[in-house]
């Protein structure tokens, strides 16, 4: 890692900070949501409270006005009037006033909004020397027509919604700490074994693929600690092919270039030019199986590696079946074989990887070639491709072993041609295409028809 990306990863916030961010964040922005509107509630209702009892105290005056012969008059004096409306907190005003808006009683200048329409009553906000005060205005409806006024301050009122502020969040400020508390306890201890794991990753040494112990603490760990594994299994499954085929490699190319090494040393020990030519031409064959002994082993690497997962797209069989021959037709006239194809009018189009049906194909053909007779076929019918040859076949007992690494018939021993890799990478070809690989005798008389059936896309 360079020395950015670890001071970018010194800096970036822990994981336990994070989750507990991303629920303590909503969670506070829910309890203040839910606070305010529960303060507001309060409020509302607190404010019903102490207008009811203003309400009832402008009643209360106004049972004590009656007409009379001068009349109407306030029956109370003004000591009655204090002991009705005496509040312990607030100053309380009143006033009596006709219906011209003159005082009967009270204190003077005191106004506040009328009642709209039939309403008896109204409350207000008002202003009254100086104060914000809370009002109520009782109407009395005729024939003895007046209205008593009501007014208050609100320190009560102020001194409720502070308490009320102060006892809802205070309480609820130290459930939200020791929910963070629990919170960050809780998700470190189930974190733990992430760290864990990353501990042991840290300390693993780069050669060792083996499996790394996960904690049964949680699902997501679970399937993070299958998910390493499962990439420590790919990576020593390519690391296992990568390492046989450098050993392939180096233990079946040490015969040919032993043998090359060897042709041209007599080669130059010789003074004759048809020695020479004899010399190089046997060079030159010996080049080929060297070549074509590579091209096997990396396609059979290659295939190991791919068992992952190979790109898919549609394909033309008959299409592939056809370029096949054209590449192997110079070849077989060469050897005097007649090489061809049935089946391909009509298209065929499967789900599969060109490159794994072409090797196939190749090798099959290849196979054909070295150890089949004069005529080799290959056939289309349906989703099937299969290559077709008369030569001496492979026994049923045999079979199977063919598909392994290595192993060769008799045919191959008695020519001392390939190195048993031919059809091992035909098999492993068939498998990553999800094919089924089949061998059968091609007629009554012999031969070997080999062939590859597609499954349904």
């Amino acid at each position: 890692m360079s020395e950015a990306a670890r001071v970018t990863a010194a800096n970036a916030p822990s994981l336990t900070a994070r989750v507990l961010r991303h629920v303590l964040l909503p969670l506070a922005l829910t309890w203040l949501v839910g606070t305010a509107v529960a303060l507001v509630i309060a409020n509302y209702f607190t404010e019903q409270a102490f207008d009811r009892a203003m309400l009832d105290d402008a009643y209360s005056v106004s049972a004590n006005v009656q007409a009379g012969e001068r009349g109407i008059e306030l029956l109370l004096s003004p000591r009655e009037v204090t002991t009705v409306l005496f509040d312990q907190t607030e100053a309380v005003y009143f006033a009596v006033l006709r219906p011209d808006g003159s005082l009967l009683a009270g204190h003077a200048g005191l106004q506040a909004p009328m009642p709209d329409g039939g309403e008896l009553y109204r409350f207000s906000d008002v202003s009254y020397q100086g104060k914000q005060l809370r009002a109520v205005v009782l109407r009395h409806k005729t024939p003895d027509a007046y209205h008593v006024v009501i007014a208050q301050t609100t320190r009560a009122r102020t001194a409720m919604l502070e308490r009320l502020l102060v006892y809802s969040l205070a309480p609820q400020c130290v459930l939200l700490l020791v929910l963070a508390t629990w919170l960050w306890r809780g998700i470190e201890r189930d974190l733990r074994p992430l760290g864990g794991l990353q501990r042991a990753l840290d300390r693993r040494d780069a050669q060792d693929l083996s499996p790394v112990v996960v904690a049964h603490t949680s699902r997501e760990l679970e399937r993070l600690g299958d998910a390493v594994n499962a990439l420590f299994e790919r990576l020593g499954h390519s690391v296992r092919a990568q390492r046989e085929f450098a050993g392939n490699v180096a233990h079946e190319l040490r015969t040919p270039l032993a043998g090359i090494r060897a042709l041209a040393e007599y080669g130059l020990a010789q003074s004759t030019p048809a020695v020479w030519r004899e010399q190089l031409e046997r060079i030159a064959a010996s080049q080929a199986r060297a070549s074509h002994l590579v091209d096997q082993l990396l396609g059979l690497a290659l295939a190991d590696e791919g068992h992952a997962g190979l790109p898919r797209e549609p394909l033309r069989l008959d299409q592939l079946a056809e370029q096949a021959v054209l590449r192997h037709l110079a070849r077989a006239d060469a050897r005097g074989v007649d090489l061809g194809a049935r089946g391909l009018d009509d298209a065929v189009t499967v789900q599969a990887n060109a490159a794994l049906v072409e090797g196939v194909l190749d090798n099959l053909i290849d196979n054909a070639l070295r150890y089949g007779g004069r005529t080799i076929t290959i056939e289309l019918a349906g989703r099937t491709l299969g290559v077709v040859d008369d030569g001496p076949g492979i026994p049923p007992e045999l079979q199977r072993d063919l598909t392994q690494r290595w192993s060769q018939g008799p045919a191959g021993h008695m020519l001392g041609q390939g190195a048993g890799l031919g059809l091992a990478i035909v098999a492993r070809y068939a498998k990553l295409l999800g094919a089924e690989l089949s061998f059968a005798r091609a007629t009554d008389e012999g031969g070997l028809r080999v062939s590859l059936a597609f499954g349904p896309d």
